[in-house]
């Protein structure tokens, strides 16, 4: 009888530091790796074809574009697109740029010029969004097309789908 009761605490002893070091394994795995960025390919030049209006804010009289062939969600959850920009007097800028939803950051990775051509940008590096300015077309990107309800889109056919729905 009494070795019945000091099988089970003797089991215990055993199982226990077994399952300590795969409890430790397991917490560490789990734990969020360092985020790594990784390469980020410049798409082809926009056309105008592929161009999806959004809007900002009444707050400005610039049109606002997403080439919808440029925009892709990496595997490191980045959400990168061009962005065409229309000012009332004729000026167009062109860009191509990134979006973190998890972090509510930004990046510009390369400048269009009016010959299609790319220069990539210097020294740009993460930046916040500006959540506050009626301005920021990365605000409303962020709020109303790529990260709705703080949710990254899976793919670019999803953020297509919601530019599509908001031009209705």
């Amino acid at each position: 009888m009494r070795a019945m009761r000091i099988l089970p605490a003797l089991l215990l002893l055993l199982h226990g530091p077994a399952w300590a070091e795969w409890g430790d394994f397991d917490y560490e795995f789990e734990q969020d790796k360092p985020w790594v960025e990784i390469a980020a390919q410049l798409p082809a030049y926009p056309k105008p074809e592929n161009l999806l209006p959004f809007s900002v804010s009444s707050a400005t009289s610039n049109r606002f574009f997403v080439d919808a062939a440029s925009i892709s969600v990496g595997e490191d959850r980045v959400v990168r697109y061009t962005v065409v920009i229309e000012a009332t007097g004729g000026a167009r800028n062109v860009s191509f740029e990134g979006l973190r939803c998890e972090s509510g950051e930004r990046r510009l990775y390369a400048y269009g010029h009016p010959d299609g051509t790319w220069s990539k940008a210097r020294n740009a590096g993460w930046a916040a969004i500006k959540f506050r300015s009626l301005l920021s077309y990365h605000k409303a990107l962020f709020e109303d097309h790529f990260c709705p309800d703080g949710i990254r889109v899976k793919d670019g056919a999803e953020a297509v789908r919601n530019l599509k729905q908001a031009a209705r």
